[in-house]
């Protein structure tokens, strides 16, 4: 999840020590964190009554929804502003962006707190064996009431909390939910440490046993405005059992038991479509205007004949002028972004032009950069080698929202998430630039009409019967799935090191600890930090391949093509978790190559669970292909990896794989370069 870690990850470091400390309270140091805030925990200040550990918890629910007939589920989001996290500064997060969805991510974790749970007594699912969270008594359900479907699974105790008091139950889904489907939870049967069965919250316990409010022995009498509250809750709350009972899930031993929505495909990517939509549309069929700024020359020698850098101009929907960071959307009256008349970004790009195209036209091709990067990174050893060696013309320009650029204000958005919308609406127009940048690749008026991508003879190095192909490495990976799923050119991607969604990565990601620092630091309550995670990923998903996955491959959006991704795997990866690799596999459909590692390798009872095997030469469907380069086994809880030599890079680096990779963006072919055995690759040492 890195393009250049001096410049990303160091720079993070020195902000958290820098911002962390504007938000120490009176008499706190650098060494002690902060107590944690109160949160409001009354039913009147919109908590739900059945779970009082946090007031947003049990999540997702329907709790904090409404019903609204202008939106594809029927329902709306409704966070009440008294409910939501709040940093050691008092500020509340400001919910009116969460409130425009019409249900939650397709790929968020489920959370609760059990006092004194064993995951291990009680039997629950672990991220070892998937499989038996479909069991029959299995005791963490997942179940899709719209098709009466159970929903695979892992479970796991946060092993981040400083103590069992504020550890959350994550519950993620081993493939993302459905758009716009209504899911139910059911946690029954569980034991603590000993081994005896943990009681349910009294007011839970009231609900469960069909009682009114207070009637649970030894239960005190609630306020009239409690009383009202755990009165609806039951009223709301009847569907999901009657669903449970008909799948035969038996909840009269359930600790607790709730149900939510999935947001709408609509609600999802309407902002991105309308962007592209909109954008297109006023372009016509021009090209975007561009100039070259700089054309460096490479010596004779060097297999990359020249570099070209130049700017290029792209319609902006961001409220401020030229889309800086902090910049979000404007709505219109029907809640789509509204572009100010004039309002341009101006944006860079990076292209490398292979010594091969002088001859012989390179395919034209995308390259999306790593964390909190920059498009120079087009120009690195291992992109600029498989240029080369394969004749591919990679462009690249910086994620908006997510590059270089941003990382100071991502960082003040950790210190308070309610400035983080404006994150993943700048990432949504970052996606808009690459698609311009996609259209300057493949117009005959576009690059190919400057001699910057000409050679001696004035003929274009741009080969303009190629399609379009994207490849990106990290968050190029994790962001460009979502950009693939709303290309009208790119009809194949490699995704190298991906992943998916950004709330599962972040703990299990090496990155994440100097950001983790300014959170420490603003929101020091562990359990607070998981819903913290689980609101976020719901804006994330406009902008990142989780919003997108279902429609990635086959199912595609509305007025868009059908796709194709490869993606390279890297066993044991300390920035991008292998697990959320495997998610998005079962999620687009993608096969995997197999035999996948060497026995005894992977830990799970059955390693890659649910994804079937792929079979060569293979030149239709998605793929996965994991490469071993001896790093150890990611560690089996939500923390980062810390043993051995992180091999996040050695796939893009070994030979073979790029030979993979280089023939599916040139064909679409997907080879198998392994010999039929597992792929390995060499450790960069």
């Amino acid at each position: 999840m890195r393009a250049t870690r001096a410049s990303s990850v160091m720079g993070a470091v020195a902000l958290a020590a820098t911002l962390g400390a504007t938000l120490l309270v009176p008499g706190a140091s650098a060494r002690t964190a902060p107590e944690p805030v109160t949160q409001p925990s009354t039913p009147s200040q919109g908590c739900d009554p059945i779970d009082p550990a946090a007031c947003l918890l049990p999540f997702p629910s329907n709790w904090h929804t409404k019903k609204d007939s202008s939106t594809e589920t029927g329902r709306r989001v409704d966070f009440d502003p008294a409910s939501m996290p709040r940093n050691v500064q008092g500020t509340a997060i400001d919910p009116t962006e969460w409130n425009r969805s019409d249900g939650f991510s397709p790929g968020s974790m489920l959370l609760a707190r059990v006092p004194g749970l064993d995951l291990d007594r009680t039997g629950a699912a672990p991220i070892t064996d998937i499989g038996s969270s479909l069991e029959n008594d299995a005791p963490i359900v997942l179940l899709d009431l719209t098709t009466g479907e159970r929903w695979p699974y892992w479970a796991e105790l946060d092993a981040n909390a400083v103590g069992p008091d504020r550890q959350a139950l994550i519950v993620r889904p081993a493939k993302n939910l459905i758009a716009g489907h209504d899911y139910a939870v059911a946690l029954r049967d569980l034991k603590d440490g000993d081994g005896k069965p943990i009681e349910p919250p009294t007011a839970f316990a009231d609900l469960r046993a069909g009682k009114g409010p207070g009637e649970a022995k030894g239960a005190g009498e609630p306020k009239g405005a409690e009383r009202a509250a755990l009165r609806r809750r039951a009223r709301q709350l009847a569907p999901a059992f009657e669903g449970l009972a008909k799948a035969g899930v038996k909840t009269e031993h359930a600790y607790l038991a709730w149900d939510f929505t999935v947001a709408s495909t609509r609600s999802l990517s309407e902002r991105m479509l309308h962007l592209r939509d909109d954008s297109f549309d006023q372009l016509g069929d021009a090209a975007p205007e561009f100039v070259v700024g700089e054309v460096t020359e490479n010596p004779a020698d060097d297999p990359i004949a020249r570099s070209v850098r130049g700017v290029f101009n792209i319609p902006s929907y961001l409220d401020r002028p030229g889309g800086p960071p902090g910049a979000g959307f404007a709505y219109d009256e029907r809640g789509l972004p509204r572009r100010t008349e004039g309002n341009k970004q101006i944006a860079s790009f990076q292209c490398e032009i292979p010594r091969k195209a002088l001859a012989d036209p390179a395919v034209p091709a995308l390259y999306g950069h790593g964390l909190l990067g920059a498009e120079g990174e087009v120009g690195s050893g291992s992109i600029t080698a498989m240029a080369a060696e394969h004749n591919l013309a990679f462009c690249a320009t910086k994620w908006a929202g997510m590059s270089s650029d941003d990382l100071s204000f991502v960082a003040e958005t950790l210190q308070d998430l309610g400035k983080f919308p404006a994150v993943p609406d700048r990432l949504q127009q970052g996606i808009l630039n690459g698609l311009w940048l996609g259209r300057l690749l493949t117009h005959k008026d576009g690059f190919a009409s400057d001699e910057a991508f000409r050679n001696d003879a004035g003929t274009s190095v741009l080969d303009a019967d190629a399609d379009l192909a994207y490849y990106g490495n990290s968050q190029g990976g994790i962001i460009g799935g979502a950009l693939t799923a709303v290309s009208t050119e790119v009809e194949r991607s490699a995704l190298g090191v991906p992943g998916m969604n950004f709330s599962t990565l972040l703990n299990r990601s090496s990155n994440w600890a100097p950001f983790e620092q300014i959170v420490d630091t603003a929101y020091p309550d562990k359990l607070d930090q998981q819903v913290n995670l689980a609101l976020i990923q719901m804006l994330w998903d406009r902008g990142e391949t989780n919003g997108y996955a279902q429609h990635l491959t086959h199912d595609p959006l509305p007025n868009t093509p059908e796709h194709r991704v490869l993606m390279h795997v890297a066993f044991g990866d300390h920035q991008v978790s292998p697990s959320a690799a495997e998610v998005q596999a079962r999620t687009v459909g993608a096969r995997i190559h197999r035999p996948t590692v060497a026995a005894g390798r992977n830990p799970d009872k059955e390693p890659y669970w649910a994804i079937e095997p792929l079979e060569y030469p293979a030149s239709t469907g998605s793929a996965m292909v994991v490469w071993d380069s001896g790093a150890p086994y990611q560690p089996l809880t939500n923390t980062a990896p810390s043993e051995g030599a992180d091999p996040h890079g050695d796939p893009r680096n070994d030979r073979a794989a790029r030979a993979q990779t280089g023939e599916f963006l040139r064909t679409g072919r997907i080879v198998d370069v392994c010999s039929g055995a597992p792929c390995e690759a060499a450790p960069r040492g």
